[in-house]
């Protein structure tokens, strides 16, 4: 990494639970791509305040995570249709003081279904209601799947986004079970009260063909573990991790790594 100087660009990330994932990606690429670049993940106590530093500072880009991803909103300038379509943000560009919004994680979820070779005829359980289950959520609909349950205790969050994509909705999970489940909550997330926890019961599990965490910090969450062990196919939030990391990293620099850089990158990452 560059030593410190005047001229290096700042990226930043803002988290309520910051983790070195971004960090360490980004900075990685940087220095392998010889760029005058930095990356440093924040927690702010006050998010208008954070935006307007980003603003103020000539921050050059910004990635938001939970519980950021729908309050942002309002402060920036411009939508991008990739976060205006679910009403979402994950990513900030600021381009001379204008604040254009992104999505990448509707990205992520995309290829991975993609990849994974997903049957859109499969039923799926999406446990959450927030800006992450939005992209999740589109992604899903827009892959094709139509037998989509949105399991929210937020009625009111939880009916919305099922509405708005067609969904059906509950509140809570009982015994339901669907052959793709999908964990869209902090459940699992290191350092918070659940981190042991599993989001989804095992029989849901046992009884799933697909297990998807989003939750990317441990890569090995409760969920995962779970999953691999029951001999499933695993999606896990660490993949959501690298390709929506790679879609911001393109959208700040301009600059779009090779292969064998981000599979590096990736590996440097998650040997934290």
């Amino acid at each position: 990494m560059p030593i410190l100087n005047k001229d290096m660009t700042l990226c930043i990330s803002l988290s309520a639970r910051p983790s070195n994932n971004g960090t360490r990606f980004h900075n990685f690429l940087y220095e392998a791509l010889g760029l005058n670049w930095i990356y440093k993940a924040f927690a702010p106590t006050n998010l208008e305040q954070a935006i307007a530093g980003v603003r103020g500072l000539g921050i050059r880009g910004c990635a938001v995570s939970m519980p950021y991803k729908e309050d942002v909103i309002a402060l920036v300038d411009r939508m991008d249709a990739s976060a205006a379509a679910i009403d979402s943000v994950n990513t900030i560009v600021n381009d001379s003081g204008v604040l254009t919004a992104h999505n990448t994680d509707y990205t992520a979820i995309a290829q991975l279904i993609e990849r994974s070779g997903l049957d859109p005829a499969l039923s799926v359980l999406l446990r959450g209601s927030g800006g992450m289950a939005k992209a999740t959520a589109a992604a899903f609909r827009d892959a094709g799947f139509r037998d989509v349950t949105i399991v929210a205790r937020n009625e009111a969050a939880g009916r919305t986004l099922a509405d708005l994509y067609g969904f059906g909705w509950q509140g809570e999970l009982g015994g339901s079970t669907a052959d793709v489940i999908v964990n869209i909550t902090p459940i699992g997330m290191a350092g918070g009260p659940e981190a042991e926890a599993l989001s989804f019961p095992e029989a849901t599990i046992e009884a799933a063909r697909v297990v998807f965490d989003v939750v990317a910090l441990p890569a090995e969450t409760p969920l995962v573990r779970a999953g691999r062990a029951a001999g499933k196919t695993v999606i896990s939030g660490a993949e959501v991790a690298t390709i929506q990391a790679l879609e911001q990293f393109v959208l700040y620099t301009g600059m779009r790594p090779s292969d064998e850089q981000v599979r590096a990158a990736e590996e440097f990452m998650r040997a934290q």
